[in-house]
This record gives structure tokens, sequence and C-alpha cells, in this order.
């Protein structure tokens, strides 16, 4: 079964026309972008392509896991050692903090406190805490703590988003 639908966006004076088909007999998915000039907006949108399917290796119980970084809620670091929370799973990592700090910026992980980075997208709610801190509730009922150093950085970022 063949199936086609389009979207229309205006940005600004330039018009976005999105082409979605869908069609049995295609066998992976393809996108394809076609614009009058490479900007910067065109780079940043590839970029969100690349990384909508960012994968990280875990490890529980002896066993290696590969993991999709957008299910992450937080990660963090105890007695020297990385770990990856999932909504009820625990998993390790031989990253470093400051690696997979980097390495997921682009999904908007953002560092909480010295010891964590937690994923932007998985927090249900943040309310102010005493002195200038922030306390997050994740998604799956968790709550944890951001600093006074980085709360301005979740104050900006929810500032972004509404």
């Amino acid at each position: 079964m063949d199936s086609n639908r389009r979207l229309r966006l205006m940005k600004g004076r330039e018009k976005l026309r999105i082409n979605i088909v869908e069609d049995d007999r295609c066998e992976e998915m393809e996108i394809t972008v076609c614009c009058k000039k490479l900007t910067s907006e065109v780079e940043k949108l590839v970029t969100l392509l690349r990384v909508m399917d960012l994968k990280l290796t875990g490890s529980r119980a002896g066993e290696s896991y590969i993991l999709d970084a957008e299910k992450v809620l937080y990660i963090d670091t105890a007695d020297r050692r990385t770990f990856f929370y999932l909504d009820k799973d625990v998993y390790e990592s031989t990253l470093k903090l400051y690696e997979l700090e980097e390495k997921l910026a682009v999904l908007d992980f953002m560092r909480a406190n010295k010891s964590c980075i937690v994923n932007f997208h998985k927090i249900r709610s943040m309310r102010a805490d005493l002195g200038g801190r922030l306390l997050l509730t994740m998604s799956n009922g968790e709550k944890l703590y951001v600093s006074r150093q980085y709360a301005s950085n979740f104050k900006k970022k929810l500032e972004e988003v509404l």
C-alpha cells in the first residue's frame, strides 16, 4: 500500500515542504534534502537526522547491550564508574562523563552537577529549591538535583522550549 503525505511549513520567508511516502516495497528509509544553498540550518537538520539513531554501549550482569541514547534518562558517576539510567534498568559504561557530555549534547543532554548529565527531554517537571538549586522529576518519577552552577542553563533551555 502506498501513501503520500505533504507538509508545508513557513520559516521566515522560506518554504519548507516535507514529502512522506509510505511504500511497502521500500526496504530502507531514505531521506533526500533539496535546497538552493547549503546553509547552517540545513547542516543542523542533517546533524539532527544523524543523531536520531545515536547508540550507546552499556553492560549489565556481564553482558553488553546496545542502547538508544534518546531512551537514557540520565547518566551518573559513582566510585569512578559511569552508569546509564533508563526507565527501569541501569547499565555501566566504559566512557567518562565528559566524553558522554560532548557526544550527547546534540540530543539535549545537559550537565546537572559535577557527577550527572540529564536528558532534557526526559524531565517531567522542575522546581526551584533551596540555595539556587533546581529539583528535577524525571519521566520515571526519580528526583535529581541541578546544582546552582548549572541551574541557569536549565532555565535558559526551558525558555527556548516555551
